[in-house]
């Protein structure tokens, strides 16, 4: 376990919300200062400047140096709003349809494929010490991870037909993140970052193996940033 996970944290910014998700993301690299005037969200938490992710929020006053153990929740997805109806509109046959199930089984195999690549990140050594539930005290953080505005272009249907589908880019997503006192259930920072797929510039064929490739990259991309504000914290403000 650790004795402190980070002193100065610059956070994640607010959130696009999926009914009333209360959307998580941490983001920490040394604080640089508040906006001249600070915007702030409804649950208090102040908007700081920061460069590894699009927007943080921080909570003023947050001490987060006690927290001794992290623990990841499980990942929500949500789609863009009329993902579905949209992908269907143009479809001329039964069988090339999209269908609810399809549409579940994306958001499964993403919400596994977050959480595997943010254990992942924060178990490279040096690891952390992660945890499954809060612990004793007031020593877990709880990273609350979530997808929202999921566009996938062109999405694999499991069906018979054989089908080709050609994009520019596998399409985009928004990662949010709160940072949640394990004890007091506060929300201590939140992050929002938006990444869309690399434009290719032409087209190119698409399918489940591309897709699952380019959005791994992303998300891999985002735990790597996570892992590397955490170390950044933990060697203290001084650090590079």
């Amino acid at each position: 376990p650790r004795s402190t996970l980070f002193p100065y944290t610059t956070l994640f910014r607010s959130l696009m919300s999926r009914l009333t998700i209360s959307v998580i993301m941490l983001a920490a690299v040394v604080l640089a200062g508040c906006a001249t005037t600070p915007e702030v969200t409804d649950d208090g938490l102040v908007k700081a400047d920061g460069h590894r992710f699009a927007d943080v929020y921080v909570r003023p006053g947050a001490d987060p140096a006690h927290y001794q153990h992290l623990q990841v929740a499980d990942c929500e997805v949500a789609f863009r709003k009329n993902w579905l109806r949209d992908q269907n509109r143009d479809s001329r046959s039964v069988t090339t349809r999209l269908r609810q199930e399809d549409a579940d089984r994306i958001r499964s195999d993403m919400a596994a494929a977050c959480d595997e690549q943010f254990r992942a990140a924060l178990l490279k050594p040096p690891a952390y010490s992660l945890v499954d539930a809060p612990q004793e005290g007031e020593d877990t953080l709880i990273l609350q991870p979530a997808i929202v505005n999921l566009d996938i272009n062109a999405p694999d249907v499991q069906s018979s037909a054989r089908v080709r589908s050609y994009t520019t880019s596998a399409g985009e997503m928004t990662l949010v993140l709160e940072l949640v006192d394990g004890l007091t259930g506060e929300v201590q920072a939140r992050v929002v970052d938006r990444r869309r797929g690399i434009d290719q510039g032409m087209l190119q064929w698409t399918s489940s193996v591309t897709n699952r490739a380019e959005f791994n990259r992303i998300l891999k991309r985002w735990a790597d940033l996570l892992r590397d504000s955490f170390d950044r914290v933990r060697a203290g403000p001084d650090a590079a």
